[in-house]
């Protein structure tokens, strides 16, 4: 399959037909065990997203340590967060809260 590729000028104006962006949101990840390459997850109901959405980006309200959070849509509803352990140790961050942006790709 060829890749597609489509360059705008605008500051995302056409990308996409739906936006989603949420805010003051509770996220708990529990523990990253010991061990670079492990990772906790916490999942999120957001009315609204299906399968193909982007999540855009996240902020959290306290330090990653050595971990990096990804998000994806899993599910219809569901926006799915993962902490990845880039270090030797356990990562078991505190509660937060966070905010993030998932988006709905135009069709082109």
């Amino acid at each position: 399959m060829a890749l597609t590729v489509k360059r705008q000028r605008e500051q995302l104006q056409g990308a996409f037909s739906e936006m989603w962006f949420v805010k003051d949101t509770a996220l708990d990840f529990g523990n990253a065990a010991t061990g670079s390459g492990t990772f906790a997850s916490v999942d999120i109901t957001v009315p609204g997203v299906a399968l193909g959405d982007i999540v855009l980006g996240v902020a959290v309200g306290v330090d990653t340590v050595d971990g990096a959070i990804v998000g994806a849509v899993t599910a219809a509803n569901t926006v799915t967060f993962t902490l990845l352990n880039n270090s030797a140790g356990a990562i078991n961050l505190a509660s937060t809260t966070g905010r993030f942006v998932v988006a709905r790709p135009l069709a082109w």
